[in-house]
Parts: structure tokens; C-alpha cells; sequence
């Protein structure tokens, strides 16, 4: 069989997905010239050598069994080639003889003087009169790169540890990060000042990849901007390049970032929502300070030095109280309080520590922690994905108030339609401004495709029809003056780019056959982590395959473990659970990354939990959930959190399940990503059940809202929209 370059680049592709592109051409050529190798170089060693250094410092050991791996699939590609070239070593050794390649006029090559004084090769003789055909600058050039890429390989190691040092000291120092983006005295430089944001070009980078070149950055102040784009646009990138001021927005401007979880600590849950505003903090310790010292001072006597230190303090004091009393200080504890009940603490979690809640309610801490700051530029990233739907209820009403400027990447079209102006949308690195809502830009920008495309089609029939006139009529004497004349025409024509295409994308559950009811139902089931804490009675509930239910509650009510219990993953103290006994259950789990094995790719998943298959059917299977190409040949690790939802949908659907149960699907989908489930579910047979905060998600999807509350499940007689008005009615009406 004939081995080709590209046959060996692609196997070293294949087993090791992160190898550069470099690397990986230089060994295939390197693989194949096999003639131009020295007589007793071991090509296979190199080979494995080279893959060895080239792959990173931190995961050397782990990929080094996919090194032992390629290089035993190489060898045996290489078997002929290599056994040719061991022959022809081995018989040149034997006869001592080398044939020349062509006749030589020894009367006419001159021997150099100095090759009757050594052995060996006379390199002044060969290459005398010979023109080198390197280009030197071309080979100048590569060896700087080169060097340059052993340097930056060789302090990897050094950059990675400072990275995670900066990150340890950013999660240890939240004052010192706050005061060096907002410094102390922003606040009076802001005053008479426009807080609006206007960069006409901006560029912004991610390691060697472009997000943005040239890009108009605009804010108005008062306005709230939905930022919209595909995954992996570079939505979040962008949050964090304006929030540490890498993109140059005004000094003035205070600027807040809600991306990651608190640190947890001893910290009152109300304590560090206090203490995240960090002007207010300061200001009340130097307050503090200040009085301490004036009393101190009025024990002295009436020496001038003491009046000038009181007069001096007393000045500062007058300050400083102006200062907490424009920022509203004395209700801070209030709207600390009210930031928190909004967002689901009780007045009893108020008063715990940080440290004792789970990574999604510090989530929501950090959310309040910024609200409560309210800074004039707040960043949000995916707000709603860490709380349920009475705490969005809850910050859809509260961010329609407020008083600064508000940028938030968002896939909830539901929240986008409550909260935003105006929607950035991101892409081709570029942004586009729409007014209004998602709902008004998918109606704008739908408009407006259309009318590009429509421009496109009409100019590209125009075209045509000047070229059909012109291949026609060009070589006919009578009219080729006309014929010249239409060339001209379309020569000064503008070249025509084609409008992009929006990508689509689709899901496909394949088809349940019919089984008879009942298929799942609990009978008066209560349940428990504790016999003396119920968490649900008595709850009667029934499933079909026509089954199209939402269900919605606080966080804590049960939900997930009414899911658990239909699964029969959890057992109820009382009452019973009836199973058809060939029911099959796909379940998608909340933290469903926790039930992906990282170190496999989707293929090796797929195969390790469906036997039995070829390779290319499990990737055409996973082409149904837009996992395609190389992305099913990556380690799971290395998938981006959407992708990894789209693994864990490809799984389920292999269980060919009858009864979909799925907690919170929607927290890793872009909208595109969305929309594929959605028309997956509404064209699927099978039933489902569905807990999300996403509107726009249970709208489309279910028939019937149940609300989890007060230990009991019951339907609720209304859409979505009425359910979570009733809970701002309610939080509202809270004395």
C-alpha cells in the first residue's frame, strides 16, 4: 500500500488532537524522505522523540501512552519502506562499493590541497562551483522562529504557575483588584462627566486568535445591551478585556464584573455583600479612625499643635461623611438584605457563612455582592443559569430599573426580551447594534438578510446576463462594439462578497415505539433525606408518553429529587412508585459533565457505554448533535461546556428511551444550540418531563406547568409569564 504524507499527518492528528501543525507536517515529510535519512539514523526513535518534546509539560504523562500508540500505528505503515532502507544500508555495507549516480571526468576535477593531509570528506572539493539553492533568508527567518518557540516552551511551565499565582492573588485580594479598576477618587472625577462609551476601533485578542479588529465599542449610559454571538465568539473575552481595562473605557467610569463564585469564608453571607462595596467599606473604617482620633485628641490640651490636628481631622471627617452620605451608606444593610431575599435567601442564610453554601448560591452572592455596588458599567455573564425561575422572576424586574449602564451575554431570548435596549450581536469580528429587544433584532436582522440576499441575487442575474451577452456577441463583427462596451461595464463593477448565512443547527431523538400505560407514576410518594426532614408528600404525579410537563420551584423544593424518584434512584419513605417493566428512562442531570469521562473522546465514550458498533457509526451518531469532524476525536476535557451537553444528548439518545427527564438542559446552549433541542423535542414521540428557568424554553416545550413548593407538586393554572409575575407580587408585598 502506498503511504502518502497526508496519511501520516493525519494518524498523528488523530491520536494526539493538540499537536501542532507544524510539528506534525515536519514529521510527515520527514516519515516519507526516507533516502535523504543518514545510513545509521533510527528514524522511529526521532520520530518518537519529537512528539514527545512537542507535546506540553503538563499533560506529558497522560498523553504518553498516545504517543506509544502512534508510534507503533506508524511503524506499521512504514514497515516496507523501512525494511527497504535497512536492505540498502545493509548492502552497501557488504560491497564497500557505491555506484555513482552519473559518469565523472576525473582529468577535469581539480583535487583540493588539502585532502592528501586527512580522511574523510573533502567539503571544499564537492561543493566547489556548486550554487547553494537555500535561500538564507528564508532560513534566517525559520531559525529565528524556531528559537523563539524552544524559548517560549521552555518557560511554559514558569507562565502557567505565575497565571494560577495572579489568579490565587486576585481571589485573595477582591479590595485591592476593586480599588486598582475603580480607584478611591473616580467617583468626584465622574462628576460633569458624560459615563458614556464610545471607542471607534477596538482590537481584542485570545492568545494568537482575533476576536475583534477594528470594532466600534459603543454604551450609552442608562441603556442595557444584550451581547448575543455563536460559541466561542469570544463573548466572554470581550467582558473580561473591558473589565480589567485592556479596552480603554474613561476612568471615570466604575466598572464591575459578575463572572465567577465568591470565595467562600467565616464572612456573613450579608457581611460580604456589605463588604463588596469597597468605597463604602473604606470610608466607614476611616470614619471610624477619624473619631477614634478626635477623641483621643480632646482629652489633650489647648496647644496649637492639637488644635491643628483636630481642625485637620474634624476637615477630613466632614469629607468623608459627605462622601457615605451621597452614596446612600446608611442603608446599605437594607438593600444588602432586600438584594439577597430577592435572590432566595431566607433571613436565616443571611446570618450563615459564605463558606457553607454550594458553588450556585455563590453564585448568586456574587451577583448580589454587584448589584449592590452598583457600578455605572456592569458586566454580567450568563446571570441566569445559576438560579431557578423565581430568583430570574425576581432580577428580570429589579434590571429593568437600573440606573447605569448594563452589558450581559445571555442564550435566554425570554430574558434578553424583559431586560434589554438594545442587543450587541457579535461576530465576523465585528459588533452590530440593534435597538430594542431579541424579539425586535431576530425581526430586524431577518429583514435585513433577507433584503442582502435578495440585492445579491439581483446583481448576480445581472452579471449573468452581461457575461451571456457578451460570450454571445464578442466575436461578431456587427456586435462587438456593444459586446466591448458590456465588458467595460462589468470590469467597473464592485466585486460582490456573499451575505452570510446564519448557521442552523439540529438534534435528532430517534423515534419510541409504543408501549401501554401506565408507564410512570408516583402514588401519595413522600420523601425525605431525613425522616424527621420531609422534603415532598404526598405527591400523586403521572407520566406518559404523551407527557409534556415543566417543572418550576425555588431551589430547594425538591425538584431534582422528584426527578430522582421517577428515575427510582431514590426511594420513597411512603407511598409507591409504578415502572412498566419496559420502560426505558433517558435522564440528563443537571451536573451532567460529572457523568462524562474526561480522559476519553465522545467516540471512545459512546463505544465504552454502547459496544458493539464501528467507529464511523458513532461519529455520524454524534453528527446528529453537531458534534462532528475532529470535535468527536478530542478529549472530553477539552470540549466547551455546550459541547459537552451535546455528548451527554448523543448519549441519551442511544438509550432509545421512551420518558425523556431533563434537569436544567438549557445552561450550556447557545440559542442556535436552543432551538436544535426544542424542534427535537417538539418532533420526538416520547414523553417529557423538564425542570429549566428557561421561559422561552418551557413555553415551547410543555402543555403543563407544576410548581414544587411547600413539600407538595401541583399543577399551576397559567403559562410562565403569569407564575412569575405572582412571585414578584409576591417578594414585593414581603414587609
Amino acid at each position: 500500500m502506498m503511504v502518502t504524507t497526508e496519511d501520516i499527518a493525519d494518524e498523528i492528528r488523530t491520536s494526539l488532537p493538540g499537536m501542532e501543525e507544524i510539528v506534525v507536517q515536519y514529521l510527515a515529510g520527514y516519515l516519507l524522505d526516507l533516502d535523504d535519512a543518514a545510513e545509521d539514523e533510527d528514524v522511529l526513535q526521532i520520530t518518537r522523540k519529537i512528539l514527545a518534546s512537542a507535546v506540553p509539560s503538563s499533560s506529558r504523562q497522560a498523553l504518553s501512552p498516545h504517543v506509544d500508540k502512534v508510534m507503533e500505528k506508524l511503524e506499521k505503515m512504514l514497515e516496507e519502506p523501512l525494511s527497504k532502507k535497512a536492505e540498502k544500508t545493509q548492502a552497501g555495507n557488504n560491497s564497500g562499493l557505491v555506484r555513482l549516480d552519473k559518469v565523472m571526468d576525473m582529468s577535469k576535477t581539480t583535487m583540493s590541497s588539502t585532502i592528501a593531509f586527512s580522511e574523510g570528506v573533502d567539503l571544499e572539493s564537492i561543493n566547489k562551483g556548486k550554487a547553494s539553492r537555500v535561500d538564507m533568508k528564508k532560513l534566517e527567518k525559520q531559525e529565528t522562529k524556531l528559537r523563539a518557540k524552544i524559548e517560549k516552551r521552555s518557560k511554559r511551565n514558569l507562565y502557567e504557575g505565575s497565571k494560577l499565582l495572579d489568579q490565587h492573588k486576585k481571589q485573595q485580594s477582591y479590595e485591592e483588584m476593586f480599588l486598582k479598576i475603580n480607584p478611591l477618587d473616580a467617583a468626584s472625577a465622574a462628576k460633569n462627566k458624560s459615563k458614556d462609551i464610545h471607542l471607534p476601533s477596538i482590537d481584542v485578542s485570545f492568545a494568537s486568535n482575533r476576536i475583534l479588529s477594528g470594532a466600534s465599542l459603543t454604551l450609552a449610559h442608562g441603556r442595557r445591551y444584550g451581547l448575543i454571538g455563536r460559541n466561542g465568539v469570544g463573548k466572554s473575552t470581550l467582558l473580561r478585556h473591558i473589565a480589567m481595562r485592556e479596552v480603554p473605557i474613561p476612568a471615570h467610569i466604575t466598572i464591575l464584573f459578575v463572572e465567577q463564585e465568591i470565595v467562600g469564608d467565616d464572612t456573613l453571607a450579608i457581611e460580604s455583600v456589605l463588604k463588596a462595596d469597597v468605597w463604602r467599606d473604606t470610608l466607614l473604617r476611616e470614619e471610624a479612625t477619624l473619631n477614634a482620633q478626635l477623641a483621643e485628641l480632646e482629652g489633650e490640651g489647648d496647644d496649637k499643635r492639637f488644635e491643628d490636628a483636630r481642625d485637620e481631622a474634624q476637615t477630613r471627617l466632614t469629607e468623608v461623611h459627605a462622601r457615605l452620605a451621597e452614596m446612600e451608606a446608611e442603608s446599605g444593610p437594607a438593600r444588602a438584605a432586600a438584594l439577597l431575599a430577592g435572590l432566595g435567601f431566607s433571613e436565616a442564610d443571611q446570618q450563615r457563612p459564605t463558606k457553607s453554601f454550594s458553588g450556585g448560591w455563590r453564585m448568586r452572592l456574587a451577583l448580589a455582592r454587584a448589584l449592590f455596588v452598583k457600578p455605572a458599567l456592569l458586566l454580567l455573564d450568563e446571570p441566569s443559569n445559576h438560579i431557578d425561575l423565581n430568583a430570574l422572576a425576581w432580577l428580570e424586574d429589579y434590571l429593568q430599573t437600573w440606573p447605569g449602564t448594563l452589558l450581559v451575554v445571555s442564550h435566554d431570548r425570554a430574558f434578553l426580551d424583559a431586560v434589554a435596549t438594545d442587543i450587541v450581536h457579535m461576530h465576523s469580528a465585528r459588533l452590530d447594534y440593534y435597538k430594542g429587544n431579541f424579539t425586535q433584532f431576530y425581526s430586524t436582522k431577518s429583514e435585513r438578510d433577507r433584503n442582502l440576499r435578495k440585492e445579491y441575487e439581483t446583481q448576480m442575474e445581472y452579471r449573468k446576463h452581461l457575461q451571456a451577452f457578451i460570450d454571445r456577441w464578442r466575436y461578431n463583427a456587427n456586435r462587438a462594439a456593444q459586446a466591448q462596451s458590456k465588458i467595460k461595464i462589468l470590469e467597473k463593477l464592485p466585486e460582490l462578497t456573499p451575505p452570510e448565512v446564519e448557521e442552523t443547527e439540529t438534534f435528532k431523538f430517534p423515534e419510541t415505539e409504543k408501549i401501554s400505560p401506565p408507564l410512570l407514576q408516583l402514588n401519595e410518594a413522600s420523601f425525605g433525606y431525613t425522616p424527621d426532614n420531609i422534603l415532598l408528600t404526598g405527591i400523586n404525579f403521572d407520566v406518559g408518553l404523551d407527557s409534556r410537563i415543566a417543572i418550576v420551584g425555588p431551589n430547594g423544593a425538591g425538584k431534582s429529587t422528584l426527578i430522582k424518584l421517577l428515575t427510582g434512584e431514590l426511594k420513597p419513605f411512603s407511598g409507591h412508585v409504578t415502572q412498566n417493566g419496559r420502560l426505558r428512562i433517558g435522564y440528563f442531570a443537571q451536573h451532567h459533565v460529572d457523568n462524562l469521562t474526561p480522559s476519553m473522546t465522545p467516540v471512545q465514550f459512546l463505544q465504552s457505554k454502547f459496544p458493539g458498533r464501528t467507529e464511523q457509526e458513532y461519529r455520524s451518531h454524534l453528527g446528529n448533535f453537531q458534534i462532528s469532524g475532529m470535535t468527536g476525536l478530542q478529549q472530553i476535557a477539552t470540549l466547551s461546556g455546550g459541547q459537552k451537553s451535546r455528548v451527554a444528548f448523543a448519549v441519551l439518545s442511544l438509550q432509545r428511551p421512551h420518558v425523556l427527564l431533563l434537569d436544567e438542559p438549557t445552561n450550556h446552549l447557545d440559542i442556535e444550540g436552543l432551538d436544535a433541542l426544542m424542534a427535537a423535542l417538539n418532533g420526538w414521540n416520547g414523553g417529557v418531563i423538564i425542570i429549566s428557568h428557561d421561559e422561552r424554553f418551557i413555553t415551547t416545550v410543555a402543555k403543563e406547568l407544576w410548581v414544587c413548593a411547600d413539600r407538595q407538586v401541583t399543577r399551576f393554572k397559567g403559562d410562565v409569564q403569569a407564575y412569575k409575575s405572582l412571585i414578584v407580587s409576591n417578594i414585593k408585598a414581603r414587609p
